[in-house]
């Protein structure tokens, strides 16, 4: 049976949705409930935590890169096995592209799909009823979701909450909680978001720390009360292997693997089988494809180059059986990598790519790519989405057409080019695949 879910969403970034959403989860699973998460759009960080907070793994669910069969079967997947599901918006809740109605990678698409109500976080830092008519703009511009009520996030004083509290029943929208400024509630950052779940200190207690926030702050009968919707079962396609037995980088400098893919890949009866490259491991053998994620190759760029059974282990692997890299994993399999310092690093050399973290510049959004060849993407013309979120620049040339991964473009049609490489068994590029389209 199919269990009733929410989606925290806000008007804008930055508005304190991933720390309500923990705090909900966590206050939630404490009450003996199992809680799957989930996140809107293309997030490799969020899903991680969603994991530690609830003991469940956590897919992201994004109605522009995901043809609705594989949305579904992942929805359905996650409202399978839960008693409710608190999925995660991410920035505003109608931000997308320009594309079909229903395809846009907003939030409100994935409300709208399933018939979960929105909770709208509402961070009233430097407002106070004006707060209310955002809220009011939320509610009223999209008919086909339902705002089941507000958080309030920042809140300054007693006196604050009750002008903010007067302006939101002024528009008729009830007040589900609280929570008031409070400086220790801020996950800490780094570049691409949040620093990784598995990086963060004491991150048990600050989970236990925002549910005890929520239970004092939080009406969470009413949350509970107001879950709503449904997920078809469907039989959809799940994301197909690469291989029968995947070699897959995973460390502090390789961990940006979607979760719906690694799950796609088990369900099909592929074997996933991890190593770490700053442990200067080698792909295992026994493995027949090998899969470098993104993460943050820039910050560990010395050790990694330093891990000669590591480099010496992948090019014998990539001389016989495929290798993939995507952004992060791309960067490694280059020859060189540019740290913020500006300190050039021996990379594997399997590609002749160049790339910096010293010359920023934020390259972000969806990638609509037509394979050049065959690999572990797939056949050679096949159509496949995936986004692109990163800062570091391409110091080398792109690939001619007969050495590139893909031609793409970003989500509105714009044609960007040729991107990454594949030079015999090795490919990769600056894009992270989420679904093979069936467009």
């Amino acid at each position: 049976m199919s269990a009733p879910g929410l989606l925290v969403a806000a008007p804008r970034s930055s508005s304190g949705k991933t720390t309500v959403t923990l705090a909900l989860m966590r206050a939630l699973t404490r009450r003996g409930l199992r809680v799957r998460g989930a996140k809107c759009g293309p997030d490799y960080i969020d899903p991680a935590f969603h994991h530690a907070a609830t003991g469940q793994p956590s897919f992201n669910l994004d109605s522009f890169a995901m043809a609705p069969g594989l949305l579904d079967a992942l929805a359905g997947e996650t409202a399978a096995q839960a008693d409710i599901v608190v999925a995660e918006g991410s920035m505003g809740l109608f931000d997308g592209v320009r594309a079909a109605e229903s395809r846009t990678g907003a939030n409100a698409d994935i409300a709208a799909r399933y018939g979960w109500p929105v909770v709208l976080v509402v961070d009233v830092s430097g407002a106070a009823q004006s707060a209310a008519a955002v809220a009011l703009g939320c509610k009223l511009y999209d008919p086909r979701i339902r705002i089941a009520g507000v958080i309030l996030n920042k809140v300054a004083s007693a006196r604050h909450r009750r002008l903010v509290e007067a302006g939101m029943e002024r528009v008729g929208l009830p007040v589900l909680g609280v929570l008031m400024r409070d400086a220790e509630l801020v996950l800490p950052e780094r570049h691409l978001g949040l620093v990784q779940a598995g990086e963060t200190a004491d991150l048990e207690a600050r989970l236990d720390r925002l549910a005890d926030l929520a239970e004092a702050g939080i009406d969470l009968d009413a949350v509970l009360a107001a879950a709503a919707g449904a997920t078809p079962a469907s039989a959809g396609l799940l994301p197909r292997p690469p291989g029968q037995r995947i070699a897959v980088a995973r460390d502090a400098a390789f961990s940006f693997l979607y979760p719906h893919l690694e799950a796609g890949w088990r369900l099909a009866g592929a074997e996933i089988v991890p190593f770490s490259p700053l442990a200067d491991e080698a792909p295992p053998e026994g493995c027949d494809t090998c899969w470098l994620p993104g993460g943050y190759p820039e910050l560990h760029a010395g050790q990694l180059a330093s891990a000669s059974r590591f480099l010496g282990g992948l090019r014998a692997f990539a001389a016989t059986r495929p290798v993939h890299g995507e952004c992060g994993g791309y960067m490694v399999l280059g020859r060189t990598l540019e740290d913020a310092d500006g300190t050039s690093h021996a990379m594997a050399g399997l590609l002749p790519v160049a790339t910096s973290y010293r010359k920023r510049k934020l390259h972000l959004g969806y990638r609509v790519a037509r394979l050049c060849s065959d690999g572990p993407l797939g056949r050679r013309g096949a159509r496949v989405v995936g986004h692109e979120f990163h800062y570091a620049s391409e110091l080398s040339p792109a690939a001619a057409e007969a050495d590139a991964l893909a031609r793409v473009t970003d989500a509105e049609g714009t044609d960007q080019g040729l991107a990454g490489h594949r030079i015999g068994f090795v490919g990769g590029s600056f894009f992270h695949l989420i679904a093979a389209d069936e467009g």
